[in-house]
């Protein structure tokens, strides 16, 4: 599959909770309604919790980029199939359009960047069924990152997968992570497409890393301390912190056809 990744930041007269409550109950509704036409796997709206633990974990990183307001991914089953539909089909390309139009009324779309990747999961529970219901206490951890400038773009990816991945996996008991997935970007020729259509000012990021983790249940111990030092460690090896962010999210399932 491929997943479209939008990272969202709201229309400045907006406030966040305003922002979020018309992404739900209008925006939501209006991507559900074209899910048919526009082949739609799954679509999943992740809210940014306004909390403490946002400026926390971007504090023992150093200088980050501000947070977003939340995240938009839909899947598809693949490229080619989401490609030959938008190009043949003119329910499709309707879909899309009347999406568009809805987004402008309350995303600040050029600030709000958006490209197509690739999951590889690396702690992943079978069934996939973790999600960060907001009256539970599983959050969604959201890293989008780009690498250091004088790293090469491929080297970067396989630094993250091979060797950064490894460390995080390792950690796993100790931090009580639920699930850890990287999501590189694909690198697709659709993203200028769906770029150019909203005037998208901001670069995309090489992917993100998300986990999902239980704060009921999350350990205080030495050994989360240490790993989650470790963790930091070696991301600024291979991550400009600068143009990163991270923060917390809940999560509400609109579509899900798996």
């Amino acid at each position: 599959m491929i997943r479209l990744v939008f990272a969202l930041r709201r229309k400045p007269t907006l406030s966040r909770a305003e922002f979020q409550d018309y992404w739900l109950n209008k925006h939501a509704p209006l991507v559900a309604s074209f899910a048919s036409d526009l082949d739609i796997l799954r679509y999943v709206q992740t809210h940014t919790l306004t909390d403490p633990a946002n400026a926390a974990a971007q504090k023992a990183r150093g200088d980050m980029e501000p947070e977003y307001d939340g995240v938009a991914e839909l899947w598809w089953a693949s490229e080619a199939d989401l490609t030959e539909n938008l190009r043949e089909n003119k329910a499709a390309q309707k879909a899309g359009a009347a999406l568009l139009e809805d987004e402008a009324k309350f995303i600040d779309l050029p600030n709000s960047p958006l490209w197509f990747a690739y999951e590889y999961p690396q702690i992943n529970p079978s069934p996939e069924n973790v999600i960060a219901k907001p009256k539970s206490n599983v959050v969604r951890v959201f890293f989008p990152l780009r690498h250091q400038s004088q790293i090469d773009e491929a080297d970067a990816r396989h630094y993250w997968l091979t060797h950064h991945g490894p460390i995080v996996r390792s950690h796993g008991q100790a931090t009580g992570t639920l699930c850890y997935r990287q999501v590189h970007r694909a690198n697709s020729a659709l993203d200028i497409a769906i770029q150019t259509a909203r005037d998208t000012q901001v670069d995309s990021y090489l992917g993100h890393a998300e986990a999902w983790i239980d704060r009921g249940n999350a350990p205080r111990t030495e050994e989360a301390k240490t790993a989650n030092a470790a963790f930091i460690e070696d991301e600024h090896t291979f991550i400009d912190m600068h143009r990163s962010t991270i923060f917390f999210g809940k999560e509400h399932s609109i579509i899900d056809k798996r």
